[in-house]
């Protein structure tokens, strides 16, 4: 019965109705619409900041991320190359040994980052193969090197590039190799520093005979991490190696993402906050303009609780069904927009520029989850709902005939 009543008045005026679930669809298809660029543009970030060199996950020899120098480098045993495939969302691995040489040609020298690849494993991993902008990609003692030494060192395919470092456990690392590829990265600090060497050669360069610094790991997506950590920290015996993630690999970024929603959720509650006063005078007009018709009911008998149940009912089909016009207005839109991003070309080089200097497409991706649209609808919702509550306070201090009279 109270069900019955409360659908009969939802449409008894049906302009206020229509004003009432206009305002409610419009704050959830604008706050979805909002949410959905602001997570699909970080994800895009994210996404391409690991696949750039980090990865999703990394296993180093325990305690090696707080001391990053060969002497904590590990064994890469048949349990670490076996690791991705007893995992199901691990999808590949690459091995690396990492440290640091004094890169020199001629009397001109420069500080690099050495890295030793598989080959193959690694251009899985971050597509460095693609990255080549002269000669080729690399052999079993050759080198890579990024175009900034290339230019700083005056280098070109065919040279000779020397390293010296310190090997492992204080061993001296002498080299020379030659150069069979120069690489371009996006990021202007890595294309400074990063110099390739096959895994062997640099395990040999160092003194490091079969071990490496990293396992850098493949994963596909974010939403695949946690149940991909969580599996390797079962398999992996955690006294002898740490399992990190992408959180944990680049928190700068995480937190660069943390505030920029912090943002975001402060526009979204002015947007609520607009909203709520929109919802409330809507409520509170109804209230005033039914307040004979609550004298009456009550006059007759009529359980003040029912009759507050009648009204918030009627509030609450009006908020849900506000939030299903609103939901069935953003989804597909930003559906397109996730399978046809934004491009930003169209705005000039200057703006094209800008995203390929960090490795990224001038693209802005929407995020298709239905946990977004049903988030934002959940709050409007509880907010209407919570608005709902002022016809109680005034059904409780009615007075019937005061009621009738005015």
């Amino acid at each position: 019965m109270i069900l019955k009543l409360a659908l009969r008045n939802v449409w008894r005026n049906k302009r206020r109705t229509f004003i009432t679930i206009g305002a409610v669809a419009f704050a959830v298809f604008l706050s979805s619409f909002m949410r959905s660029f602001q997570k699909g543009a970080w994800d895009n970030v994210i996404d391409n900041s690991v696949n750039l060199f980090f990865g999703y996950a990394q296993i180093h020899s325990e305690g090696y991320w707080d001391d990053q120098t060969i002497d904590n480098s590990m064994i890469y045993s048949e349990e670490l190359k076996n690791v991705s495939s007893n995992i199901e969302k691990v999808k590949g691995q690459a091995p690396r040994m990492e440290s640091f040489a004094l890169a020199s040609a001629g009397d001109l020298t420069q500080g690099v980052m050495v890295i030793g690849i598989d080959p193959e494993k690694e251009h899985h991993l971050t597509g460095i193969k693609d990255k080549i902008i002269a000669g080729n990609y690399l052999d079993k003692q050759g080198t890579i090197i990024a175009s900034g030494i290339a230019k700083k060192l005056k280098l070109s395919v065919g040279d000779t590039l020397i390293l010296i470092s310190q090997g492992y456990h204080g061993a001296n690392a002498a080299g020379k190799f030659a150069i069979e590829g120069i690489f371009k990265y996006a990021l202007p600090d890595l294309n400074k520093r990063l110099v390739y060497l096959p895994l062997a050669a640099a395990q040999d360069f160092y003194a490091a005979e079969g071990r490496i610094t990293t396992l850098a790991l493949k994963i596909d997506n974010s939403s695949d991490v946690p149940d991909a950590i969580s599996g390797l920290k079962q398999n992996l015996d955690l006294i002898k190696y740490e399992v990190l993630d992408y959180k944990e690999l680049i928190p700068e970024l995480v937190q660069a993402r943390q505030v920029d929603e912090a943002g975001g959720l402060i526009t979204l509650g002015i947007l609520y906050t607009l909203i709520a006063f929109t919802i409330f005078g809507t409520i509170l007009m109804m209230t005033k303009e039914r307040s004979y018709e609550f004298g009456v009911l009550t006059a007759i008998g009529m359980e003040r609780w029912k009759l507050f149940l009648v009204i918030f009912t009627e509030t609450t089909i009006v908020a849900l069904m506000g939030a299903l016009v609103g939901i069935l207005m953003a989804v597909p839109l930003v559906y397109y927009l996730h399978l046809n991003p934004v491009d930003l070309s169209a705005m000039g080089e200057e703006v094209t520029a800008v995203y390929e200097k960090f490795g990224m497409e001038p693209v802005i991706p929407s995020a298709f989850s239905p946990l977004i649209f049903l988030r934002q609808a959940w709050v409007i919702f509880l907010v209407t709902c919570v608005l709902g509550l002022y016809p109680l306070f005034k059904i409780l201090k009615l007075q019937p005939v005061k009621a009738m009279r005015s």
